[in-house]
């Protein structure tokens, strides 16, 4: 049991060690395919929302409560408002809606 543990640490190793190392040996020259740029400019901003939007609907006690805030976050960003604005509303619309849910 305890040989297979060492086994599954070393692949885990290596498939992550394989995909940071791949990119920089193959890829030499600048990329100049506009669809691949713009897929690579994409993609930390698409990892941050994966990783953030569950947390987004599991982070308070109601998940009505965290959709709400999610809605209001949304709108008041879409219209300008800054980070500062859109985090003191909808810990507010999350506050209230506790309030009332509870």
């Amino acid at each position: 049991m305890r040989h297979n543990v060492y086994l599954y640490i070393l692949g885990m190793w290596l498939v992550s060690y394989l995909i940071r190392v791949l990119p920089l040996t193959l890829i030499r020259r600048e990329i100049t395919n506009r669809t691949i740029r713009s897929f690579l400019y994409y993609v930390p901003y698409v990892t941050l929302a994966v990783m953030t939007f569950p947390a987004i609907l599991t982070a308070t006690q109601s998940p009505i409560s965290a959709a709400l805030a999610l809605i209001l976050g949304l709108a008041l960003a879409w219209f300008g408002g800054s980070l500062f604005q859109v985090s003191v509303a909808c810990c507010v619309i999350v506050f209230v809606a506790e309030l009332i849910i509870c």
